[in-house]
């Protein structure tokens, strides 16, 4: 059977304002009085995190059909869909699970329900290091904030070494950065052959949720700094 070929909701269309309706109201993105140094090492006044919706059964089962609906509305085919460990593993596996139900061929063995290990077992086979059930087919890997694109990356590197078919990537926000070389995300991963998508972006979030939370002048000058020396464009 064709990858992405699916029945019943898995065809529905994806509404990219109910899809940020959807972050607002669930508090995705927020702000800092004093500025947080990222994992990526840049200090910042504001985050986006998924961990509100992904420690959620309804709003992870809500979430997983966003991904899904965006994924064929954008026509990429997909047999397994893989979350970067450890910040999506929960959301790419219910997002596989919930594919898979709605595939045509749906039966025993025909889809696996793959997840990556936060830290890899200190020996053993690649295989079994770093993966619990390597994804089969043309795999879409699903991160749920991108900054540098650094921890994408190095779990496509991962994938790659074992023979994993990496066809496109899909973050849930892309806080729309650059990287240190000076390269977008979208950049860095074109030059491994692999398509990113972007489900939401920082710059159309952030304006609307600092008018929502009357964010002080202040925080709002911090952002706009922020972006003018880190942003792919500014606020």
């Amino acid at each position: 059977m064709e990858a992405g070929k699916l029945t019943r909701e898995g065809s529905a269309k994806f509404e990219k304002k109910d899809f940020l309706d959807f972050i607002i109201e669930n508090d995705i993105v927020g702000f800092f009085d004093k500025p947080i140094k990222l994992k990526s090492g840049r200090e910042s006044n504001w985050y986006v995190n998924w961990r509100t919706v992904t420690e959620d059964v309804f709003l992870t089962d809500k979430l997983a059909d966003y991904i899904i609906s965006f994924a064929n509305q954008n026509k990429i085919e997909a047999d397994t869909f893989f979350g970067v460990p450890e910040g999506a593993t929960k959301i790419g596996i219910i997002t596989q699970y919930k594919y898979a139900r709605q595939k045509k061929d749906y039966k025993k063995g025909s889809s696996v329900l793959a997840m990556g290990r936060g830290k890899p077992k200190e020996h053993g086979d690649p295989k079994d290091r770093y993966f619990l059930g390597i994804p089969r087919g043309k795999t879409v890997v699903i991160e749920d904030v991108t900054t540098t694109g650094g921890s994408l990356l190095e779990t496509i590197k991962k994938l790659r070494e074992v023979n994993v078919e990496v066809v496109a990537a899909i973050g849930l926000t892309n806080r729309m950065e650059k990287r240190e070389d000076g390269k977008s995300v979208e950049e860095a991963l074109a030059k491994e052959g692999i398509k990113y998508y972007a489900m939401s972006e920082a710059t159309e979030l952030l304006p609307i949720v600092m008018k929502i939370k009357n964010v002080s002048e202040e925080t709002k000058k911090s952002v706009i700094e922020y972006f003018r020396k880190y942003g792919i464009k500014e606020i």
